[in-house]
């Protein structure tokens, strides 16, 4: 019966002999939608609401923007590193795909597991959360928004989405690119409106501009480590390679274009953040965006908790639409059931991996630790990345001869490296236990891939079990394995 399902889909998929004669994902991201994508996964709440942990731990305004400067510098490097593993590996999935090429399919796995499991469901329902809480701000002004009503409205930001993707890529894109336009013109507006303050002589803030910097080297990691963090997604695009049109063009094009945007935008953001604030009222507002609305826009202040819900509302719809790109990946090379390899037969969409993915995050909606949850991961995230890059050298040495249409200096990936080394050692010295709960969360997908992907030989019952259930979600989503291979 799957059989002959697949089968009717491909004959009708194939029937008007067009570019889309087959069930696959499509290629329909351009140049705009990458940079779309890097840029609006970068920017969510962070440099609206805290900008702060890096002039808490730098000790004055100069050295901070001095360490938002190099955050920006030392991301645009790891950045080249992923675009030569993105050309040179023409598979979606990012980290996951790449860790999988150089060093097989059982630390591939382990990766996928903590992503699976924690990082991405978590990071997801943190947005959602994010969303909520300023979309309701301006009915609860004098008091905090019940806890009920943010996560209920958090479901409805997480379903509205995941449906938005499963209609269609390009609608996902057109959502992406509408409110990363929005979240880049809000910061805009605030730059602007620093620069007139800087203007009208508002200086205060950068006369002894480095006066109070710390001496400690400590406080200095702590400074980039917060830093580097704000710039996390810029690997995101990876994710989602095969859907690029023209991936050896586009993918570093996109990186070129974003990440020099995205620092800008940031050294400037918090230059107008000093211009009205001084670092002390900085280092006290709870969402510093807001406190400068409030003494710059007057009674348009309110617009800064929506441009908020903006920024949020457009980074979740990016994470969405590339974290269910990993778990189909990982479905598709046996690592996660078949059903989460499905596509979509009329919209071309990895429905079943999406909708798995919006469960996920539902169910950490429904838990109050999903906070401390990601806290764990942060360490693992940074793990990732290293073992990406080491990757890229590993297959330098194993295999020179692989094409890679964009081939970085050896001097790249070998200074990143170091830096992800850097990051690995700063959290074992400041929150050991942290660093080894995430190693814990990890060793729990050991047996689950001696169980579910290396024991072959399952009994008749359960395979035909799993059989029953990839034809039900076959038939529910209208869906078939890629390019008609049987389910």
């Amino acid at each position: 019966m799957a059989k002959e399902s697949q089968d009717d889909a491909t004959v009708s998929s194939r029937s008007d002999g067009s570019d889309n004669s087959e069930v696959k994902l499509k290629k329909q991201l351009g140049l705009f939608n990458g940079v779309t994508i890097i840029i609006g996964i970068i920017i969510g709440s962070g440099i609206f609401v805290s900008p702060k942990g890096v002039l808490m731990e730098s000790g004055s305004v100069g050295a901070s923007l001095m360490v938002w400067a190099f955050c920006g510098v030392t991301s645009l490097v790891g950045a080249l590193c992923y675009a030569e593993l993105g050309t040179s590996i023409l598979k979606s999935g990012a980290d996951y795909a790449y860790i999988f090429e150089a060093f097989g399919p059982f630390v591939a796995f382990l990766f996928l597991w903590v992503a699976l499991v924690v990082i991405l469901p978590t990071g997801n329902t943190i947005i959602s959360l994010t969303f909520s809480n300023y979309m309701l701000q301006p009915f609860f002004s004098d008091c905090e928004a019940p806890d009920t009503a943010v996560r209920i409205l958090a479901a409805v930001c997480l379903c509205l989405l995941t449906f938005v993707n499963c209609a269609s890529v390009k609608w996902a894109a057109r959502v992406q690119d509408v409110f990363t336009v929005t979240k880049v013109i809000a910061l805009i507006i605030i730059i602007i409106a620093g620069m007139v303050q800087l203007g009208k002589g508002s200086t205060a803030s950068f006369e002894n501009a480095f006066e109070g910097s710390s001496t400690e080297p400590g406080k200095y990691a702590l400074a980039f480590y917060s830093g580097f963090f704000s710039y996390a997604g810029w690997n995101y695009l990876n994710f989602v390679t095969e859907e690029i049109k023209n991936p050896h063009k586009n993918l570093p094009r996109a990186i070129w274009i974003s990440m020099p945007l995205v620092t800008i935008i940031y050294v400037l953001a918090n230059i107008a953040y000093f211009a009205v604030l001084s670092p002390a009222e900085m280092l006290a507002s709870n969402a510093v965006a807001v406190t400068f609305a409030d003494r710059v826009l007057g009674v348009m202040s309110w617009v800064m908790p929506l441009f908020v819900a903006c920024s949020t509302f457009g980074s979740l719809n990016g994470c969405i639409f590339a974290s269910s790109r990993l778990f189909f990946v990982g479905a598709r090379n046996g690592h996660l059931p078949d059903v989460l390899a499905l596509i979509n037969v009329k919209y071309f969409t990895p429905a079943p991996a999406l909708v798995f993915s919006c469960m996920l995050s539902l169910i950490m909606l429904c838990t109050s630790d999903v906070y401390l949850l990601i806290n764990y991961m942060t360490f693992i995230e940074a793990l990732t990345v290293t073992m990406s890059v080491a990757g890229l050298l590993y297959l330098r040495y194993t295999r020179p001869d692989m094409e890679r249409p964009i081939k970085v200096n050896l001097a790249i990936p070998i200074t990143f490296l170091i830096m992800c080394g850097f990051l690995l050692v700063m959290p074992l010295f400041q929150n050991a236990t942290e660093c080894l709960i995430g190693l814990g969360v990890m060793a729990t997908g050991i047996p689950v891939y001696l169980i579910g992907v290396a024991w072959k030989k399952k009994p008749k019952s359960f395979t035909e079990f799993v059989e029953r259930f990839t034809i039900r979600v076959q038939k529910i989503f209208a869906a078939v394995k890629e390019e008609g291979k049987e389910a």
